[in-house]
């Protein structure tokens, strides 16, 4: 048991609902589907009643028929049995067609509302949690509580036909009806009684199969990187034992669910044999004709399959709550970055200030640090204490050694992570009351590995502003790199760029990337380690387009290559999240402190002084 549960815990946003909740929130989904239901719910109550019309005609007409066997008789008994199946079929047909079309329409807002509550998290949820698990969540568990939505409505249906039977087998023979009323309870309480192990199990399958689909979208992602090592026997095997997890779980579940229609069949059929034999012998006592026999026999099996369809319900229901618990989970996922505000920046100037920030990567989700919570060791802070003013037009470049800071400052910038102290003012304005769309309308980022999605290259530039002419999107890509990229492109800038920029190169992908940012006319350019990537050449060749994006807006520059720290108006060196040297190049060169020592490990070979005199030698 030990083995089936390992690495299924629920994720730290997974929270428990009871049934109750559950139910209400699905109700509030089907409320726009009020008029459908309506119809639904009268096609059903139409189709019970012929439905249990039938074995009635039946049996009177066979009382009818023992006194006097007539062919016309038999001939009509068929004609109108026909015609009540062919309207119970009519009234079936327009109950599934409404209610699946409403089961549709209400799985689609809840993928909706599952997808807007994924566009809506911040990084923060992304770096705690796979990306393949939350994926299965809005594809696969949306999809199977759709089963909970169909066995609710056919759950109307067999409750209203028990009614209807009950009623009628009690006129037949009161007696025997008490008998198959006393008998019923043994059917419930043995369904009920999976309801517990149904939960666990099924929930667990549905933990299993986003852990199996977290590894393989992890697998796949990173095929290139496994073949250049040669990992492909490696990653074979890590998947066997997910995989053999997902088989355990999956059988138990197959198991759960397969037991019960046949122990609830058998003690439908032992209820039977009972009500066979009593009953054989009230019609042996004269109290019951043979044709009341045979209706109450058949409407025995009638009772028996929506009685054991209501008794297992709770059971399968349980699937469907299941599914429904981890999708709502996802959608009330509470957000670290919280806006106290909407206020909107008509013209930023792009002033930057820290004043006091404290940031650490390890706080829960949803929770602030207050009391003891606030003395983490220093080693989870990233930030404390930060203060750092940028001004407007300004340059700035970040340096320093891996987990200085650098990046974690560009992206509270952009806003996609919450700091717990201090604050960030953007042009005197609290970013924490800052209209998010409006202000990262005006903000640009390119970052080391640009993400191109599936679509021409135009296409890519224009995504930041999906109103740009071609004109423009074309003028922007000639500003940069001088436009010769282009001519380089099989189609120019209606060359597919492929999954993931896959067609381009890594230079033509930053190129991109870079007249992307500057369509955009952004305030504030965030370039987080843009040129990392790209050799020299590459380098040189953007360098124009790096000023051009550069020109009159405030930039922040983290960055390994030396053209890109030489140029800034400032450069601030990090170590461990705090501020130890700032100035331009030759100024902290001359001080010969902590800057200088990275030059020299780091970019002084860059240098065209440093290339010629190796050349010389």
């Amino acid at each position: 048991m030990g083995f089936l549960m390992d690495g299924l815990d629920p994720e730290e946003y997974d929270r428990a609902y009871t049934d109750r909740q559950l139910v209400a929130r699905i109700v509030r989904y089907f409320r726009p589907q009020a008029r459908k239901m309506a119809i639904v719910a009268g096609a059903t109550v139409l189709a019970s009643l012929v439905d249990t019309a039938v074995p009635i005609l039946i049996a009177r007409s066979l009382d009818r028929l023992q006194a006097n066997p007539v062919l016309s008789s038999l001939a009509g008994l068929a004609a109108l049995i026909s015609l009540l199946s062919a309207t119970s079929w009519v009234f079936n047909a327009t109950r599934r067609w409404l209610s699946t079309e409403a089961v549709a329409d209400v799985v689609l807002h809840m993928r909706e509302d599952a997808f807007d509550a994924v566009t809506a998290r911040d990084l923060s949820f992304y770096d705690q949690f796979p990306s393949g698990k939350i994926v299965s969540r809005v594809n696969s568990d949306t999809q199977a509580f759709s089963q909970v939505i169909t066995l609710s409505m056919d759950l109307l249906g067999q409750i209203l036909l028990i009614i209807l039977l009950i009623s009628y087998l009690s006129f037949v023979s009161l007696r025997l009806t008490l008998i198959l009323l006393g008998l019923a309870p043994l059917i419930v309480v043995a369904a009920l009684a999976f309801r517990a192990m149904a939960r666990r199990t099924i929930t667990a399958s549905r933990r299993v199969n986003a852990t199996v689909s977290s590894h393989i979208q992890e697998t796949i992602s990173g095929i290139g990187v496994a073949k250049t090592f040669r990992r492909e026997r490696a990653i074979y095997e890590e998947f066997l034992p997910v995989n053999e997890q997902s088989f355990q779980v999956t059988r138990r579940t197959r198991f759960v669910f397969s037991s019960i229609f046949p122990v609830l069949n058998m003690l439908a059929g032992i209820a039977t044999a009972l009500l066979v034999y009593f009953g054989g012998l009230t019609v042996q006592a004269g109290a019951l004709t043979a044709g009341g026999w045979f209706l109450f026999i058949q409407g025995l099996q009638m009772f028996w399959f929506p009685l054991t369809s209501i008794a297992s319900f709770w059971s399968q229901f349980q699937i469907g709550l299941a599914a429904g618990e981890r999708v709502f989970a996802l959608i009330d996922a509470e957000a670290r970055v919280v806006q106290t505000g909407a206020e909107v920046i008509e013209q930023p100037r792009g002033d930057i200030l820290f004043e006091d920030v404290g940031f650490t990567y390890k706080q829960p989700a949803g929770d602030e640090l207050t009391g003891a919570d606030r003395e983490l060791p220093t080693a989870n802070w990233v930030l404390r204490a930060f203060n750092l003013h940028i001004s407007p037009g300004e340059t700035l470049a970040l340096v320093g050694h891996t987990g200085s800071g650098k990046s974690s400052i560009g992206k509270l910038i952009a806003r996609f992570y919450e700091f717990q102290e201090g604050r960030i003012l953007i042009d005197g304005h609290d970013i924490r009351a800052l209209d998010l769309g409006a202000y990262r309308a005006r903000l640009g980022i390119v970052t080391q590995t640009p993400f191109l999605f599936d679509g021409t290259v135009m296409e890519n530039i224009r995504y930041g502003r999906p109103d740009a002419s071609d004109a423009e999107v074309e003028q922007v890509a000639r500003h940069v790199g001088g436009g010769d990229w282009i001519m380089s492109l099989p189609r120019g800038l209606a060359t597919e760029a492929g999954e993931r920029g896959a067609n381009l190169s890594m230079g033509q992908r930053q190129i991109v990337a870079l007249a992307r940012v500057l369509l955009q006319d952004p305030a504030i350019v965030i370039l987080d380690e843009a040129t990392a990537s790209i050799d020299p050449l590459t380098e040189t060749l953007i360098q124009e387009g790096l000023d051009e994006v550069l020109a009159g807006r405030t930039a922040i520059v983290i960055a390994h290559r030396l053209s890109t720290v030489r140029t800034a108006d400032r450069i601030v060196v990090l170590r461990q999240g705090e501020i130890i040297e700032q100035g331009d190049h030759e100024m902290l060169l001359a001080r010969g402190g902590h800057y200088a020592e990275l030059y020299n490990t780091y970019f002084r070979h860059q240098s065209l002084e440093y290339i010629e005199g190796v050349a010389a030698l």
